[in-house]
């Protein structure tokens, strides 16, 4: 009965939309006519909101005009063949339409907003993958419903580019979904087989391991030549792996383990991806904490990045989106209750002078009104054991732990970015040193960036409260595969988040 009805409403709107003379105008009031055609085609699954979309516009096709499609048709016809949504009936549809049939041209607009509703609501679904913590509630995504979308359409000056701001999502998601089908193309297609661990394979080598490797590879029969080796590098720089041409242990694992897994994972940072809006038209700092790289994003595209130094594996930096608000020049840095504890032990053993050395000062607690106590004034083993509490932070200064500036997002969980005079450390691969907060290696770039092309200057020695011009938003995600040049890198777990992340995954597919 259901797919009756169904059949019924399409076969109505059809017939409606092809009533219209030459797809021109017909009066919003006018009821659909009595004698619709019966089309002989698979039902539509038209949402009772998408028809409503049509009555409302008195049946007027979106998609099409006379005998062809609009240019935002056009538009959506090739997103669709891209994104591998092209199916027969749509293609069917519209190649009778533009032979001059009508109602064939009608169902082809129905189908064209079914398919464009699909689209759109997967594009901007609500993640699997929940771990963002949205600090400022601003920032949580807020799809728009698909009518509303479709109604933006209707009624812009450039449908066109209306439809593309539609379907927009941020450049990290939009990178992954593409990066998903290069995977599949590249990788997946090849033969699944399992190789027997052993010793290194390399250049010279042959016998039954290496003509599994080549059949794995997608190579013919022959021993262990530069193809193979060429090939090797291409998969290991895929996977996250020392590029040597060799197959190691670590290599022949990436390779048992099979496409299957990798696709996994990059579906799965897909959905970390989608925890970030499109932000259309606007600009965003989006840190990567498995890289440990920052990204500036401008209109929906990467526009410069440096590296980032990220918490400790016992000390993570979370994912989190907040708003910079404003920056500290000559900052004081406030230690953690971890670093307080130590700083204690080195006072019982060393005596107050610990605390002269780095320039650290003793206040009574972490409130505006905190009264600043002298080293005799602390009961030292007590905060060493963390029976008591003290504020300890280190005076500005060249050689303070925030460097010369820091960006503050206010958040409960003390997480913000700042400079650092350590610059040593961005040259290392592994880059978790922190506490949880993000280390910049550019800072004055990027307060050049956020305050409009100019650093702010600080006046004096004093630590210094500076206003953005208009709050930034920040995302700090966590992926494990990235968008590179239309291809998928994956990088180490360092956080070893990815299996609770497969099993949340496993679980939503479970459920479907």
């Amino acid at each position: 009965m259901r797919s009756l009805v169904r059949l019924s409403r399409a076969v109505a709107l059809a017939g409606a939309l092809a009533a219209v003379s030459s797809f021109g105008s017909l009066p919003a009031s006018s009821p659909p006519p009595l004698d619709t055609p019966r089309i002989a085609a698979t039902p539509i699954d038209l949402d009772d909101h998408l028809a409503a979309f049509y009555r409302d516009r008195g049946f007027r096709p979106l998609w099409a005009t006379g005998g062809a499609l609009r240019p935002h048709g056009e538009r959506l016809l090739a997103i669709l063949a891209r994104e591998g949504r092209l199916d027969s009936d749509l293609k069917t549809a519209l190649t009778a339409g533009i032979d001059g049939d009508r109602r064939a041209l009608a169902r082809a607009d129905l189908l064209l907003t079914d398919a464009f509703a699909d689209l759109a609501t997967d594009l901007h679904r609500t993640p699997a993958e929940t771990s963002m913590r949205y600090v400022d509630p601003e920032l949580t995504p807020q799809p728009a419903s698909v009518r509303t979308l479709l109604e933006r359409i209707a009624a812009a000056r450039s449908p066109a580019e209306a439809l593309d701001s539609a379907l927009r999502v941020n450049p990290a998601l939009d990178g992954l979904r593409r990066g998903l089908a290069d995977y599949r193309a590249r990788w997946s297609r090849l033969p699944q087989v399992d190789i027997p661990s052993g010793p290194t394979l390399e250049p010279g080598s042959s016998g039954v391991r290496v003509r599994r490797l080549r059949r794995r590879l997608g190579l013919g029969d022959g021993e262990f030549d530069a193809t193979l080796a060429a090939t090797l590098r291409d998969f290991q720089a895929t996977h996250g792996l020392a590029s040597s041409g060799t197959a190691d242990a670590a290599t022949l694992a990436a390779l048992n383990a099979g496409a299957a897994h990798y696709e996994r994972l990059i579906l799965g940072n897909i959905e970390r991806a989608r925890a970030i809006p499109a932000h259309s038209g606007g600009r965003y700092i989006l840190v990567d904490a498995a890289a440990a790289r920052l990204w500036l994003v401008e209109d929906g595209r990467f526009t410069g990045s440096m590296r980032v130094v990220v918490g400790k594996r016992d000390m993570q930096t979370p994912a989190m989106a907040g708003l910079i608000r404003f920056a500290v020049l000559n900052p004081y840095w406030n230690l953690p209750p971890d670093l307080i504890r130590d700083r204690a032990r080195k006072v019982l053993r060393r005596g107050p002078k610990a605390m002269a050395a780095e320039r650290l000062q003793i206040l009574s607690d972490w409130s505006r009104s905190a009264r600043v106590l002298k080293p005799s004034e602390v009961d030292w083993p007590a905060v060493a054991a963390g029976r008591r509490y003290v504020n300890l932070r280190q005076r500005p200064g060249p050689h303070n732990m925030m460097g010369a500036i820091k960006f503050m997002m206010p958040n409960d969980l003390g997480i913000y970015l700042h400079d650092t005079p350590f610059r040593e450390h961005f040259a290392r691969d592994d880059r978790r040193i922190s506490s949880g907060c993000v280390r910049l290696e550019d800072a004055q770039r990027l307060a050049r960036w956020l305050f409009g092309g100019r650093a702010p200057g600080a006046s004096g020695a004093a630590e210094q409260r500076v206003e953005l011009p208009e709050p930034v938003p920040v995302y700090i995600t966590y992926l494990t595969a990235v968008p590179s040049r239309g291809r998928i890198r994956f990088q180490p777990d360092r956080y070893g988040r990815d299996r609770a992340m497969l099993a949340q995954l496993a679980r939503r597919n479970e459920s479907r």
